[in-house]
């Protein structure tokens, strides 16, 4: 598969890509993965395995953020965006059409406290959607995000995050947008006071940053503060949604019903673009008032339309429900063991059901990771922590699967650990 691959672009061995992808598309990552022992270029993937073009295989449990919860190229979804391009393309944004209506109906009715659905091709889309829903709702320009926060590259989202993506392109506006650190709300709390807050926007549990979890309390507390002086709540749940902390999305179990939540990643089951800001009654008005005041050319493209209700619907199945408990259990299981085993390696686990972030004192995260990708598994280092490793099993992996995940993982991090 790997030599027919590279020779339908024109390419006769991996050398050319990499040269190419260096010279015409970016040259700093590129070159980034060889120097972290990292070279892969995909060629084919099923289910959860990747093979590289020179034949390596790995598990991936990266799952690129999440888009891939339900596997990569899922028969089921495979076969609903075949079935749907013999009737649909993209279709037109400005007119209703059967699969648009269908999921926006689907998500709404799934997402308590949702009256309507927006829908963008990227999160970072629908979470300017939300930053604008916000502010047309309130009146206000003021957003708070945490320090370190992530929500997409887009206009207003980047301005939300770390200053590593919004400084170097001058996104950066101090004066509109607002950090406080994760699990402070009495610094929360110092951030909304006054009348100039439009939201509060944050991850359940900020993947980004390496997953450090919620306190208990926390996210309830900032709600009530958001309710206190009429900001509005968005949820990002576009990598901690669809399932993957148990719950369809997180944030509920954290006694939040929030005025906002955004979706995306796993919702086009990677195959097709879409996302969604799925809008509370105090944030939708501006429907009401002026339809065409956001357009998004692919936003609820009708395949994608097609693969995100077949997500949806996979998703809430009770066997799949099932499996995620059965998987959580046995992950969290192998996990301890491999603490226990090696407590001065593995220096903590952060974990919110598949959500896991597994922290590397001494060494830090990469060595990590490249060595589990010699064993055969891909997980990525936190990009704005690099002692922790993004660790995201599969919602439909099988026990067999995740016992040669932890397996390796285990190998991993012991030749690490004897070598550090």
């Amino acid at each position: 598969m790997g030599i027919e691959q590279l020779s339908m672009y024109g390419y006769a061995s991996k050398a050319e890509v990499l040269a190419d992808a260096r010279r015409y598309w970016n040259p700093d990552k590129t070159e980034f993965w060889q120097t972290e022992g990292v070279p892969l270029v995909i060629g084919e993937r099923n289910g959860y395995r990747l093979t590289d073009v020179d034949g390596h295989e790995v598990i991936d449990v990266h799952l690129n953020g999440g888009t891939y919860n339900l596997g990569h190229r899922h028969p089921e979804l495979v076969r609903t965006l075949t079935d749907a391009v013999q009737y649909v393309d993209i279709g037109n944004h400005h007119f209703p059409t059967p699969g648009r209506a269908a999921l926006a109906r689907r998500l709404v009715e799934a997402t308590p406290g949702a009256e309507k659905a927006v829908f963008g091709s990227s999160g970072g889309e629908a979470v300017d959607v939300a930053l604008k829903s916000a502010r047309y709702a309130t009146g206000r320009r003021g957003i708070v995000s945490v320090v370190k926060a992530y929500h997409g590259h887009t206009g207003l989202a980047v301005a939300t995050g770390d200053t590593r993506f919004s400084q170097l392109f001058r996104s950066d506006n101090p004066a509109e947008f607002t950090q406080v650190p994760f699990n402070d709300l009495d610094a929360m709390t110092s951030a909304l006071a006054g009348e100039d807050v439009a939201a509060v926007i944050m991850e359940t549990v900020p993947a980004t940053y390496g997953f450090p979890t919620p306190e208990p309390g926390y996210l309830a507390g900032v709600k009530r503060a958001c309710e206190d002086t009429g900001a509005l709540y968005i949820a990002d749940e576009v990598q901690t949604g669809l399932g993957r902390t148990g719950e369809l999305w997180g944030v509920y179990a954290e006694g939040v019903t929030p005025d906002i939540l955004v979706t995306g990643k796993g919702l086009g089951g990677g195959l097709y673009p879409v996302s969604a800001a799925l809008l509370g009654p105090a944030a939708s008005g501006w429907l009401e008032r002026d339809g065409f005041a956001h357009m998004a050319t692919f936003g609820g493209a009708e395949l994608g339309c097609a693969v995100a209700a077949k997500v949806l619907e996979i998703t809430r199945r009770p066997e799949t429900r099932e499996n995620v408990r059965r998987r959580i259990a046995q992950v969290t299981e192998g996990l301890d063991e491999l603490r226990a085993e090696l407590p001065h390696a593995l220096t903590g686990i952060r974990q919110k059901g598949l959500v896991i972030g597994l922290e590397f004192g001494a060494t830090g995260a990469k060595p990590v990771m490249t060595e589990l990708y010699r064993q055969g598994v891909w997980a990525i280092f936190s990009t704005l922590d690099p002692a922790v490793l993004q660790f995201k099993p599969g919602l439909l992996l099988t026990e067999p699967e995740t016992d040669e995940i932890l397996t390796r993982l285990r190998t991993a991090v012991r030749k690490v650990a004897a070598h550090g």
